[in-house]
């Protein structure tokens, strides 16, 4: 999203236990809170280089000047306190005179003023959290007529110490009162939300110089442009690890609760599953390296500096100090060893489902395909791994499946899909067309390179279709243009993001002093656009036919950036359309706005995002009692109407889930309807969509209350889903009524 917090700098800090590093532990940690930041030489250094680099080479080359130096002191600030809860006025203006001189201090290798203004940070958001854990020592009234403003990022500073506290009192008051709702007594509140804002000291407290000097690196990066950023050595790491879908650790996803790190997830067929040893829920609260390392305590530790002791090269071994999840804290800690392997993250890979729609006497058969990200094992690619790790790849094996089990039409998922390789977006591509230019990039010269596919031959010739939405962006914007521009297929969905640039990584390693981690940077160095010579820039892939929009536009996506490239054309490459299949839009449109204007699921949705909608316009939650017990039982009452739905006999017309043969025979399912009895909390929600609120923060609940309530959410009715199979269950029945159309959409395939 556009907005940015406090953990910016640990944006890309991965939570899976699968590392070696030296972390700081939790007594450094609070000495930190006591004593000034202050930055290091490699740091100064690494700024130097950044700025030399993205002042010539970047795409948009800005100048590092005091025009510079005032966006960057904006963002600073706006990075460190985006909701505008911690700073006064005041307080900006006492370092007013930085304004002119950020751009002198990266320049002069002097970044002291940076942290400075990070040190007053500190002390100001122990100053608030200090005085909200004052204000629980009373008791609100909630019978005043007041309201609270809750998204703050577009406010104005606040002016002086009265308002700053008068906004932290009504802060207060709202979490006391979502948790009266839900039915606490004050004892419990005044437990729960003192445990809370001391948690927010202990994290904040555990901020170091690294992340202090990459949340300003970034606040530099951004203000050239909204997809640059400075990684540190650490997120550098993180970044490659999430574009190869692969790491050598254990195989254990953690979590921090009450300063434990708590292993929330095993990884089936990783040294941690294998083990029969670990168990979700376990904490571990030592780290032990090789047969005879010494134990080192990690109780109290950043989950990244844990994760960190715990990764390390294939085949070395570590021993973790566990607490069972059921033992109490005076139990005695048991020792586990265990080998690290290379671990694949395989959560983020392509997976394939088949779905059966009834059409009249027959069924038609779906194959979707939801693909997270675009990855790619660059590395092992490069050495000629002949197995290397790739979304196109994957792909292309699901593809061959999915014909196997003679499906009629595929439907590739995107949803929330951010991008990643640009290759890959052309590689998978090529999949569905002969051969031919995929995507054009322009470099900042103005010099103009298309991206072919050159491969000949398909592996999908029949009827497909893209499911897009706001999260879906870059890589995905490329493959869903194209194959829209290509005529190929239907592009389902709403307005994608808006990301039209092409990033590359550049190391500042080869710059450094005495063989020094200066980090990279993640900088633009061009721009795409589509073969028809419009640009994904800004405005994004409208989809031929529109569902609801479920995300906020104005501040998601590439227009809620107040420093995007604009929109643009260039002229169209040359390309030979694959198919006609505007000519099947209208058809399609009007089979689907008849159903789902009969469809209560689907209109339950569309009064959900209309509500949703209009709290976020007016942005105000009331703090009076009874007006907010009377918004809330009108809320449980469409939250019942909905689970009665949901709850009851799936409609004849609901796609049928069909399961794989070899997973219904691990786990002995039975295929179910898509809308079969699901459990309360399933039926709780449609995807997207939540109702209920108990007041609780995520790790205030029980684990297995939270892994319960997320596998519910993931097992819920996916309307949107379901509408969009249905969409290309109409295609298949039109294309199979008249061959004349079929044609002319599928050239590639005319007999069908």
């Amino acid at each position: 999203m556009k907005k940015q917090t406090l953990l910016v700098a640990m944006s890309l800090a991965f939570l899976s236990a699968y590392g070696h590093a030296a972390p700081a532990a939790d007594k450094a940690a609070d000495k930190a809170a006591v004593e000034q930041l202050k930055p290091a030489a490699q740091q100064t250094q690494a700024a130097l280089w950044a700025s030399r680099v993205l002042s010539r080479y970047h795409y948009k080359a800005t100048p590092l000047d005091d025009a510079m130096s005032e966006k960057i002191y904006d963002r600073y600030f706006k990075s460190l306190d985006a909701e505008k809860l911690f700073f006064v006025q005041a307080d900006l203006d006492k370092y007013a005179g930085a304004k002119a001189k950020l751009d002198d201090a990266i320049v002069g290798e002097n970044l002291q003023m940076p942290f400075d203004i990070y040190n007053l940070y500190q002390q100001r958001f122990n100053e608030r959290i200090a005085y909200a854990r004052e204000l629980l020592k009373t008791k609100p009234d909630f019978t005043l007529d007041e309201s609270y403003q809750y998204d703050r990022e577009k406010a104005e500073w606040v002016k002086s110490e009265a308002d700053i506290k008068d906004l932290w009192r009504k802060r207060v008051k709202n979490d006391w009162l979502r948790l009266k709702l839900a039915g606490k007594d004050d004892k419990a509140i005044r437990d729960t939300l003192d445990k809370r804002y001391e948690n927010y000291l202990s994290r904040s407290r555990k901020l170091n110089g690294e992340d202090v000097f990459q949340i300003f690196m970034n606040a530099y990066a951004m203000s050239i442009e909204p997809h640059t950023n400075y990684l540190g050595p650490r997120a550098s790491d993180n970044f490659d690890i999430q574009m190869r879908l692969s790491l050598e650790g254990i195989g254990a996803v953690l979590q921090t609760r009450d300063e434990y790190t708590v292993i929330r997830e095993i990884v089936t067929g990783s040294p941690a599953g294998m083990s029969g040893k670990l168990k979700v829920g376990d904490r571990i609260v030592g780290v032990a390296q090789g047969d005879a390392g010494a134990v080192t305590d990690v109780l109290g530790w950043r989950i990244d500096d844990v994760v960190q002791q715990i990764r390390g090269p294939k085949d070395s071994k570590v021993r973790l100090q566990v607490l069972p999840g059921d033992a109490g804290p005076d139990a005695k800690p048991v020792m586990i060893s265990l080998v690290r392997k290379k671990i694949s993250m395989e959560e983020q890979s392509a997976k394939k489902t088949i779905m059966e729609v009834k059409d009249g006497a027959v069924k038609r058969r779906i194959g979707v395909i939801s693909l997270p990200t675009f990855y790619q094992d660059f590395e092992a690619r490069r050495r000629g791994d002949k197995d290397y790790k790739s979304a196109t790849r994957d792909v292309a094996r699901l593809l061959g499946e999915l014909k196997k089990d003679k499906v009629d039409n595929v439907l590739i998922d995107l949803r929330n899909n951010g991008g990643g390789s640009l290759t890959e977006a052309v590689e998978l591509t090529g999949l569905f067309i002969d051969k031919g230019p995929v995507v054009q990039q322009r470099s900042a010269e103005g010099r103009v390179e298309v991206e072919n596919d050159t491969l000949p031959g398909l592996a999908w010739d029949g009827p497909i279709g893209v499911l897009i939405n706001r999260g879906s962006a870059s890589a995905s914007e490329i493959f869903a243009a194209a194959v829209q521009d290509y005529g190929r297929g239907v592009v389902i969905g709403e307005p994608s993001f808006g990301k039209g640039t092409v990033q590359t990584l550049i190391s500042l390693d080869r710059f450094a002093q005495d063989k020094q981690r200066l980090g990279e940077l993640k900088m633009t160095v061009a721009q795409f656009f589509r073969i028809n010579g419009g640009t994904t820039q800004l405005r994004g892939v409208t989809p031929d036919i529109k569902l609801p929009q479920l995300s906020d536009a104005e501040n998601f996506g590439e227009s809620s950036y107040d420093n995007a490239l604009p929109y643009t054309v260039i002229k169209p490459a040359v390309y030979i359309p694959a198919g006609e299949v505007k000519d099947i839009i209208p058809l399609l449109t009007k089979k689907h706005e008849a159903r789902v204007a009969k469809d209560k699921d689907f209109q339950f949705l569309v009064d959900d995002v209309n509500y949703i909608k209009k709290q976020r316009k007016d942005n105000l939650i009331s703090l009076n009692e009874k007006e907010r017990r009377k918004e809330r039982d009108e809320q449980e009452a469409r939250a019942k109407q909905r689970d009665a739905r949901l709850a009851a006999a799936p409609s004849a017309d609901d796609p049928i889930l069909v399961p794989d043969p070899k997973e219904a025979a691990k786990n002995a399912v039975s295929p179910k309807p898509a809308g079969a009895k699901q459990t309360k909390q399933a039926a709780a929600a449609v995807k997207g969509v939540s109702r209920t609120d108990d007041g609780l923060q995520g790790d205030e609940r029980s684990l297995a209350a939270e892994l319960e309530a997320e596998k519910a959410a993931k097992n819920a009715k996916d309307v949107l889903l379901l509408e969009a199979v249905h969409i290309m269950a109409d295609e298949v029945s039109l294309l199979k009524t008249d061959t004349r159309l079929a044609s002319r959409v599928l050239p590639y395939a005319p007999d069908r």
